[in-house]
C-alpha cells in the first residue's frame, strides 16, 4: 500500500528530469561554443593622460575588432586604467554591436562599395579566387576576422584607425547580396544575375 502513490504516477520523475535536461543544458552549450568560435584582433591601443590636481592620471583606450569567420563582425572601443581591463570592455562592446555582411561563395564580397565617415574614406572592391586580402592597418583586422579570403582595399582619407574602421564598416552595411536585391525589387534572382553579367559583359566589351 506504502507504494501506491509512486505507481499510480510514474512519470512525475522523468518530467522534472527531462525539463531540466532537454531545455536549459544545450542552451548554455550554444552560448559557449558561439563565444569560442569568435575571432578578435587588437587594432589599436593608445595611452591617455588626464591632468588632475595631484599630477597626471594615465589610462589605456583599446580598440578591437570581433568576427566570426563567416560574415558576421563588430568593434568596439575600451577605456580602462589597465590594458586586459580596456581590452576586454572593448571586446564585449564588439560582440553586442555585430553585424552581418552577405559574402559571394563565402570568400568574398557581391559587389564594390565605398565609406566614409569623418574624414576617413574607403573603397572595398570584390576579387576574383587567389587574390588573397590587399588591405593594410585596422582594414585588414576586419576582413580577416569576417572571414573574407579575397578583398582589394583602399584607404583615401585620414589614417585614424578609429575613423578607418567605421568607414570601412560604414561601406560593409551598404554591401547586399543579389537574393536581398531581388526580395527588396519583387524579382527573382536568376534575373539580379542576369543583368550582373550581362552588365559587366557590355562594360567590357565597350572597353
Amino acid at each position: 500500500m506504502a507504494q501506491t502513490p509512486t505507481q499510480g504516477n510514474p512519470t512525475q520523475g522523468a518530467r522534472g528530469q527531462g525539463r531540466g535536461q532537454g531545455r536549459g543544458a544545450p542552451r548554455g552549450n550554444r552560448g559557449q561554443r558561439e563565444e569560442s568560435d569568435l575571432l578578435d584582433k587588437l587594432v589599436h591601443i593608445n595611452r591617455v593622460a588626464k591632468v588632475v590636481k595631484g599630477g597626471r592620471r594615465f589610462s589605456f583606450a583599446a580598440l578591437v575588432v570581433v568576427g566570426d569567420g563567416r560574415g558576421r563582425v563588430g568593434y568596439g572601443t575600451g577605456k580602462a586604467r589597465e590594458v586586459p581591463e580596456a581590452i576586454r570592455k572593448a571586446t564585449d562592446q564588439a560582440k553586442r554591436d555585430m553585424i552581418h555582411v552577405p559574402l559571394r561563395d563565402g570568400r568574398t564580397l557581391h559587389h564594390d562599395v565605398h565609406g566614409r565617415y569623418g574624414a576617413g574614406r574607403v573603397v572595398v572592391r570584390s576579387a576574383p579566387p587567389g587574390t588573397g586580402i590587399i588591405a593594410g592597418g585596422p582594414m585588414r583586422a576586419v576582413f580577416e576576422t569576417m572571414g573574407v579570403q579575397d578583398v582589394v582595399a583602399k584607404s583615401l582619407g585620414t589614417a585614424n584607425p578609429h575613423n578607418m574602421i567605421k568607414a570601412t564598416f560604414q561601406a560593409l552595411t551598404n554591401s547586399a547580396s543579389p537574393r536581398g536585391v531581388a526580395a527588396r525589387r519583387g524579382k527573382k534572382v536568376s534575373e539580379i544575375i542576369s543583368r550582373r553579367g550581362t552588365g559587366s559583359g557590355a562594360s567590357a566589351a565597350r572597353e
